[in-house]
């Protein structure tokens, strides 16, 4: 479970950062902080 928690959350940071690339900055930093909150590694909602 935790690697596919990982998993979620390294795409969801990559697609913020892409997005935050691409000029939609509200968009990527809500992407970039879900993955930080879904994410096994420190703040985790599901733990």
């Amino acid at each position: 479970m935790a690697v596919i928690l990982w998993v979620i959350a390294v795409i969801l940071v990559v697609s913020g950062i892409v997005s935050l690339f691409r000029g939609e900055p509200l968009w990527g930093a809500v992407l970039i902080i879900v993955g930080l909150l879904v994410g096994p590694g420190g703040v985790s909602v599901f733990t």
